[in-house]
C-alpha cells in the first residue's frame, strides 16, 4: 500500500483486536487514500460495533472520514451505558451462547437464541429485521454490514458475559418473568391446569407454578431454584431490578 501515512492509536480495552506491534501505542499506519476510517479501522481487526469515538487530531469524525497524511487518529471503545435507540433493547445470541441466553432470560431481559447454526448471514438478517442487537464472539460476524446492531462478547465465562452484557447496555431487570427455553412471556399457574406435566414428587412437593405463555412450559421453585436464586440476587444487587 503506497498511500497517506496517519498516526493511529488505539484504546486499551480494544487492543486485544490489533496486531501485537501495534499495542503499544501511537504507530505509523499507510493507507491507501480512498478507504474510510472505518475501512482502516476494520482492517487492523476491530469490530466497528466495538469502536466509539474516532478522533482525528482532537476532533470527531465520522466512520466516513477519509484519511489525510499526517493525521493523528484516536479510536476510543464504546461509553458505557451504550445507548441503541431506535427500538426497544432486545438481544439475538448466536449458537454458541446458549447459557448466556438462559441467564438473560432468567433475568427477564429478551434474549432470542439459535440453538442450531443457521450461518452467519441468517442471524445478521435476523438482528436487521427484529431491530435486535446480535451478541457473539465471532468478530467476522460482526462485521456484516445487515446487522441492526452488535457486540463482542469478550469473556468465554458464562458469569463474566452476563456482567459484561448488564454493564454495558444496562437492560431492565425482571427476573422470573421469562422462559428459559424458549423466552416466552411466563405467567402464574393453577396447580390443577398442569397437574398432567408433573410428576407425582412434584405435584406432592410445591404449590407455587408459573406456565410459559408461549410454549407451555412449566416451572416451580425446585432443586435447582438456589442456583439460579443466586444468579438473580447477584444481578440485582450490582445493575439494579427486583428479586422478586
Amino acid at each position: 500500500m503506497n498511500g497517506p501515512e496517519i498516526h493511529l492509536s488505539v484504546a486499551p480495552e480494544l487492543r486485544l483486536f490489533i496486531p501485537s506491534e501495534r499495542r503499544q501505542g501511537r504507530t505509523a499506519l499507510v493507507t491507501d487514500g480512498s478507504s474510510t476510517l472505518g475501512h482502516v479501522v476494520e482492517s487492523l481487526g476491530v469490530p466497528l460495533t466495538e469502536a466509539g469515538r474516532l478522533l482525528v487530531d482532537g476532533r470527531e469524525v465520522a466512520v466516513s472520514h477519509i484519511p489525510s497524511a499526517g493525521e493523528s487518529v484516536d479510536v476510543y471503545g464504546v461509553e458505557r451505558p451504550q445507548q441503541v435507540p431506535g427500538a426497544p433493547l432486545r438481544f439475538l445470541l448466536d449458537v454458541h451462547l446458549g447459557t448466556l441466553a438462559r441467564r438473560l432470560r432468567l433475568l427477564g431481559v429478551d434474549a432470542a437464541y439459535e440453538n442450531e447454526d443457521i450461518g452467519d448471514p441468517a442471524l445478521a438478517t435476523l438482528s436487521a429485521k427484529e431491530q435486535r442487537v446480535l451478541l457473539s464472539r465471532d468478530r467476522g460476524l460482526l462485521r456484516r454490514r445487515e446487522i441492526w446492531a452488535g457486540a463482542y462478547i469478550y469473556s468465554d465465562r458464562p458469569d463474566d458475559q452476563l456482567r459484561d452484557v448488564l454493564e454495558r447496555f444496562a437492560p431492565a431487570l425482571a427476573p422470573w418473568t421469562r422462559c428459559t427455553a424458549c423466552n416466552g412471556r411466563l405467567a402464574k399457574a393453577d396447580k390443577d391446569s398442569v397437574q398432567d406435566q408433573l410428576q407425582q414428587g412434584t405435584q406432592r412437593s410445591y404449590d407455587v407454578f408459573a406456565q410459559c405463555t408461549a410454549c407451555d412450559r412449566v416451572y416451580w421453585r425446585g432443586a435447582h431454584h438456589a442456583r439460579l436464586q443466586a444468579i438473580v440476587e447477584e444481578a440485582v444487587r450490582e445493575f439494579g431490578g427486583a428479586a422478586a
